[in-house]
């Protein structure tokens, strides 16, 4: 009996090691936000201006802020930035959404996706 429940307890601490990653660092997210700073704001004073802000944008639909002008595509895409549209987004914008005016590449590390996850929860 005691062997079939150590597969189990490996199992489960598999998957909540997993979790962990997935919940990502805020502090680290902060820093990796160097990087999309040059072209996007956050804070009481952000403005769209290069790109749009990203206050509360996890919850946000997709083209919908009023200071910034979107790409139709952008506009036109109907998508809400959930967390999991948020990191497709960040690994490809241009497969993503398709004709968007985001001029990025995307990041591969999906520990780095993690924690800018994490920051923007922070970021009402």
């Amino acid at each position: 009996m005691k062997m079939t429940r150590y597969p189990f307890l490996l199992a489960l601490a598999l998957l909540s090691a997993g979790s962990a990653q997935a919940a990502g660092d805020a502090v680290a997210g902060q820093s990796a936000f160097r990087q999309c700073a040059s072209c996007h704001q956050l804070g009481s004073s952000a403005r769209g201006g290069f790109a749009p802000q990203l206050n509360a944008v996890i919850g946000r639909t997709a083209g919908s802020t009023t200071d910034f002008s979107y790409s139709a595509a952008m506009k036109n895409a109907r998508i809400i930035w959930t967390e999991k549209n948020l990191a497709a987004f960040l690994r490809a914008p241009g497969d993503f959404i398709p004709g968007n005016k985001m001029r990025f590449y995307g990041i591969s590390n999906e520990q780095q996706i993690a924690d800018l996850l994490a920051y923007l929860r922070t970021q009402h």
